[in-house]
């Protein structure tokens, strides 16, 4: 990164203000404005971060122009082809793929976490059994650092990684958790037996009746959805996340705080909304009327899964969305699916549509990952915990490089006031 370059702010009257343009290894040039208040007495105004880099980060990089998401470098193509969840999650903590004996420790480490405390699991008690899984989620993680005091100093590498490989290793388990307790079944305990995914899905699925035996093809599905999900640059979950542990936060709490952002329809509620206009439109028979009114901006009806703020180009995870669709249908029998047909028709239409083509309203993960898991037999109200646990691995490695930044410091951003003047109070009996 370099900051020879200089940019000059000229302000009526004023005399010429110099910055510095700091040069990134991929992405925009910024212009390096924290002096900016000091040196004018003005801030600047750029509601929802849409032109200011929030941090320096060395973890994912997004080019939405060119449809292309890198982990460290790699392209998530590559990663999601090559690679298991773990391998990824071993990259994205310590900056590079681990080789067959980092491998096999990291994933030993992780299998001997994967329980959780006796008493957490009497936690699930006190939710209502129609609670939405997220709100469980949401506080069952929140408590995870009144079992563990530890995590309260982070000051040390060791407890950093401890930290990691705990929340990610008890993650399945949680959310597995909320889905039997939602359900009224009794909780499945993790088998160490086997991989990470595999034994979520033995948690998800599995009863104390009968032996139950993961699917290689839907393992692998909901493996390379953990992957597509594992991180994606500073988005509002992730920024959550940063600034929650900004002020010091232990990092169970600073977690729980990016699953109730992600928790939001415009975040990682997307494929739940997706999949409930899918329902909505029913049939491929009336996509035509549904079409029609999404084009009308006076008609409240959105096409969900389609765009994406950051993608101006297609989404990459998309593509690889699309094939494990493909295959997790092929291997459920599922090919005639109503709501995959609507789907197919709907990304026809969207890729041949003058008005998607203009407006770049690609198919996006959120398109696909929600039929996927719903022939996985993964109930809607599941979608987002699937997301939560798969981006915890982002989330934690964001907040490990933010605590250990030299520059960090507390998060705290400025403001338009455009409420009322300075006034007196009037006594109440003249008002």
């Amino acid at each position: 990164m370099t900051t020879e370059r200089k940019a000059t702010l000229i302000i009526e009257g004023r005399p010429p203000v110099e910055f510095p343009i700091m040069t990134p290894t991929h992405g925009n040039d910024c212009i390096d404005i924290r002096t900016l208040g000091a040196k004018t007495g003005l801030f600047t105004y750029d509601s929802g971060y849409l032109s200011t880099a929030s941090c320096r980060s060395t973890v994912t990089f997004i080019d939405g122009d060119k449809g292309e998401l890198l982990y460290r470098g790699y392209p998530i193509e590559q990663l999601a082809e090559q690679c298991n969840f773990l391998e990824v999650a071993y990259l994205l903590w310590h900056g590079e793929l681990p080789d067959a004996k980092q491998k096999a420790k990291f994933e030993l480490n992780i299998k001997e976490h994967t329980m959780v405390h006796e008493q957490l699991v009497k936690f699930y008690q006190g939710f209502r059994r129609d609670a939405h899984p997220m709100a469980v989620l949401v506080g069952v993680v929140g408590a995870l650092s009144a079992f563990y005091h530890e995590a309260e100093d982070f000051s040390d590498l060791e407890h950093q990684s401890i930290s990691f490989n705990r929340i990610v290793a008890k993650l399945p388990t949680i959310v597995a958790m909320a889905y039997k307790y939602h359900r009224g079944e009794p909780f499945m305990y993790p088998r160490n037996d086997l991989d990470y995914t595999a034994n979520f899905m033995h948690m998800m699925f599995a009863t104390p009746c009968e032996k139950y035996v993961p699917n290689p093809v839907l393992v692998h599905a909901l493996d390379t959805i953990f992957t597509l999900h594992a991180d994606h640059e500073q988005n509002a979950s992730t920024s959550t996340v940063r600034l929650s542990g900004s002020s010091g936060a232990n990092p169970y709490a600073c977690i729980s705080a990016g699953i109730a952002c992600l928790w939001g329809p415009a975040h990682g509620g997307a494929n739940e909304a997706c999949l409930q206009m899918l329902e909505e439109i029913h049939d491929v028979s009336r996509v035509g009327k549904y079409i029609t009114r999404a084009k009308d901006k006076n008609d409240d009806f959105k096409l969900m899964g389609f765009g994406h703020r950051v993608y101006k180009n297609f989404d990459p995870r998309a593509k690889l969305m699309r094939k494990v669709c493909s295959d997790v249908l092929s291997e459920l029998g599922l090919q005639n699916d109503r709501l995959f047909k609507l789907a197919m028709e709907l990304e026809k239409i969207a890729l041949e549509d003058e008005y998607f083509i203009e407006k770049k309203l690609y198919p996006n993960v959120d398109f696909y990952s929600g039929i996927v898991q719903k022939a996985l037999g993964i109930p809607t109200s599941m979608f987002t915990c699937i997301f939560a646990l798969a981006r915890t691995v982002g989330w934690m490695t964001q907040w490990e490089e933010m605590i250990n930044d030299p520059e960090y410091k507390i998060g705290r951003p400025r403001q338009l006031y455009i409420g009322a003047a300075r006034r007196d109070v009037v006594p109440v009996e003249q008002r």
